[in-house]
């Protein structure tokens, strides 16, 4: 009786399912670990071994507003 019009799109959880489904085509999967959490030794390492990275470069900027990034010491071929 009630179910002529509404039988073939299914409940609301199953419309529910197909539209994420189709943003999950387009975002890809949801992440679901947890963002709490003690950082190990090993991030802890390679964390400052990235911050130790970034200071070898400085940001100029031109006149036009643009940046780009250039060696602090040209010289340095360290990370190169």
């Amino acid at each position: 009786m009630g179910k002529g019009k509404s039988a073939g799109k299914g409940n609301a959880s199953q419309r529910f399912m197909r539209a994420t489904g189709k943003l999950r085509v387009i975002f890809g999967p949801a992440n679901r670990s947890s963002l709490v959490h003690d950082m190990t030794e090993e991030n802890r390492t390679l964390l400052a071994q990235r911050e130790q990275e970034t200071q070898q470069w400085e940001t100029v900027r031109r006149p036009d507003g643009s940046t780009y990034v250039v060696p602090k010491d040209p010289g340095d071929q360290s990370l190169r």
